[in-house]
């Protein structure tokens, strides 16, 4: 009989995630807060559940897909949650965004109750989701991974392994969310910078993107930035202000200055209080152009 897996959360990502599974040949039991955005898999062939524990079965595996820490947390506990579920030797396959202490006290309590908890948050935009291009970092005990390693390769273009400690994964995702923050900054003030004395600035992007940035990051945000083209959405303002706060959480308890993340905070801070918090945070492009007088 082909796998069933429960999944939680059918926002940009977890949707043609889900997709992607049901085309792999797995059976889904999916559960979001608004099940309309359900209807589509449904008619592919997912079941609907009625409330988190219904998407999980003793033993199995459920993945969450979810915004952050207390999305999360919301799904897992109470007795209508995941574990409730997936007790005993189920498996908790968390590929959001969260904190590694959260994702440290979740594993702990998954333990008491006889489950596995699997950390796999992802690199990638919607359209990497799509077209299962993703890139995958794991943490957490190495039977349980062994078990969703198959899921993975159904979702992905690659995995890395950290490790057992559960929260190695999600620190891995928080540096890279950093860096590619730190990209769309850097980006931002080159290009303004050019464009305030005379040079074009898409031009400029892409000789930046084929050679001493021949990167996915300067390739995938440069023209981007360079056009400050913060539509369609793949990656919101608010969630990118979510993870920094996060870098910034994380950094403080492990005792590092983090400066450049400070700044990145205060720049995401302005566009969500001027009311820009669901664009793309590519809209940092246009923040820095404001500070510099290039936009009123």
């Amino acid at each position: 009989m082909t796998q069933l897996i429960g999944f939680i959360g059918l926002g940009k990502m977890g949707t043609p995630m889900a997709a992607n599974l049901l085309a792999a040949g797995y059976r889904l039991r999916l559960f979001n807060r608004t099940p309309e955005k359900a209807a589509p898999l449904v008619a592919q062939g997912a079941q609907l559940a009625s409330d988190p524990r219904d998407t999980a079965e003793p033993g199995g595996i459920v993945i969450t897909m979810l915004a952050d820490d207390h999305a999360v947390e919301s799904v897992v506990d109470g007795e209508r949650g995941i574990v409730k579920g997936l007790a005993p030797d189920g498996i908790h396959l968390s590929m959001s965004t969260i904190t590694p202490a959260t994702a440290r006290r979740l594993a702990q309590e998954h333990e008491r109750h006889g489950i596995r908890y699997v950390a796999a948050p992802v690199f990638g935009r919607p359209e990497a989701a799509a077209g299962r291009k993703l890139w995958i970092c794991v943490s957490g005990p190495r039977a349980a991974k062994d078990r969703v390693t198959p899921i993975l390769h159904a979702l992905s273009q690659g995995i890395f392994d950290f490790g057992e400690q559960p929260e190695a994964a999600n620190v891995v995702k928080l540096a890279g969310n950093f860096l590619l923050a730190s990209a769309i900054e850097a980006l931002a003030e080159a290009l303004t910078l050019a464009e305030k004395n005379g040079v074009d600035r898409t031009t400029l992007a892409a000789m930046l993107s084929q050679t001493l940035f021949a990167c996915p990051a300067y390739q995938i945000y440069g023209d981007a930035v360079a056009r400050k083209r913060d539509q369609p959405v793949g990656f919101r303002v608010s969630l990118g202000l979510k993870d920094i706060n996060s870098v910034l959480q994380t950094a403080e308890a492990s005792r590092l200055p983090m400066p450049l993340a400070s700044l990145l905070h205060d720049r995401l801070l302005s566009l969500v209080a001027q009311g820009k918090s669901d664009l793309d945070w590519v809209a940092l492009a246009s923040e820095v152009a404001r500070q510099g007088g290039m936009e009123r």
